[in-house]
């Protein structure tokens, strides 16, 4: 089984929480499935979900290489040296992360509002920047822009290997073959 899942923003990246957070539980009601890989509490989007774990070692082990793909807005407005920076990889407190594909887009059409939103400054721009790694460090797309000098605001993974976002709403779900996916939406 394999499901995708829109993580909305302060879902965390699993079933159970002492504390009464909101968790995957809240959204997903199958059972004995697991995540293959994660997101952070602050970040949205695409979770895989799958009880088979030659396929969750599959995606979510950095030593297979599999690409994720996000969106990220963030602080300011990114040189063309700052991409060029993310795509050649940056150094950070663990070392120099992998090359990268990065560019700058247009605020993607038919986003989510995100609640709640993010702050809005309005002496300071924001932009959006898609990126695409292969490794899977802690907050690896957070610590990266930063090291470029733009922090992240909204962070939103959009793909993960051949399983895309598509039109899944926060909190919506549903179950693919494993071959599935539809295409990515810039």
């Amino acid at each position: 089984m394999l499901i995708l899942l829109n993580k909305p923003y302060g879902v965390l990246c699993q079933f159970t929480d002492r504390a009464g957070r909101p968790t995957l539980a809240d959204h997903v009601p199958a059972r004995g499935v697991y995540p293959a890989g994660r997101l952070d509490r602050d970040s949205e989007g695409l979770v895989l979900l799958t009880d088979d774990g030659a396929l969750q070692a599959r995606l979510a082990d950095p030593r297979h290489g599999t690409e994720k793909t996000y969106w990220a807005q963030v602080e300011g407005e990114p040189s063309p040296e700052a991409i060029a920076r993310l795509a050649r990889g940056v150094v950070l407190k663990d070392g120099r992360t992998r090359p990268a594909r990065a560019r700058l887009i247009a605020e993607p059409a038919g986003l989510w509002v995100r609640e709640p939103p993010i702050r809005h400054r309005a002496a300071i721009p924001t932009a959006w920047i898609e990126i695409t790694l292969r490794e899977g460090r802690n907050r690896q797309v957070r610590r990266m822009t930063a090291a470029v000098g733009h922090p992240t605001l909204r962070l939103i993974r959009i793909a993960v290997g051949p399983y895309a976002l598509g039109r899944l709403r926060p909190g919506e779900w549903r179950e693919v073959g494993p071959q599935l996916s539809e295409p990515l939406t810039p």
